[in-house]
């Protein structure tokens, strides 16, 4: 993403953040902090027969400290110490990840839409 300042405000996300797929909300406005730090987070479609994952490396987060935040997310089985984050309406994504030791999610922003 270019240009974040509409996005946020006083830190959170301004507008509501929404599945890019079905609609669905994920979070309402002032519930997540913006974040930029580069990450990693798989691809939302990998090859068939492939050892390994492909990721692409994200910068812009919405971090959400509480999980009963969202107003609609999916958790995938633990990987590690990470959970990957699902639309819980379409069972898209991956849109985030989620740390089991801090107990923090992020949202990737090129993976939502804001309304």
């Amino acid at each position: 993403m270019a240009d974040v300042s509409s996005l946020v405000s006083e830190g959170q996300n301004s507008l509501m953040v929404k599945c890019v797929h079905c609609d669905s909300r994920v979070l309402s406005p002032q519930s997540a902090t913006f974040l930029s730090s580069s990450h990693p987070l798989p691809k939302p479609t990998q090859p068939k027969g492939q050892a390994s994952t492909n990721t692409e490396d994200l910068s812009e987060w919405w971090v959400v400290d509480d999980m009963f935040t969202f107003d609609n997310i999916g958790f995938s089985h633990s990987v590690g110490t990470t959970k990957y984050l699902v639309c819980a309406d379409c069972e898209r994504g991956p849109v985030g990840w989620h740390d089991n030791t801090t107990r923090k999610s992020y949202v990737a922003l090129a993976r939502v839409k804001h309304a």
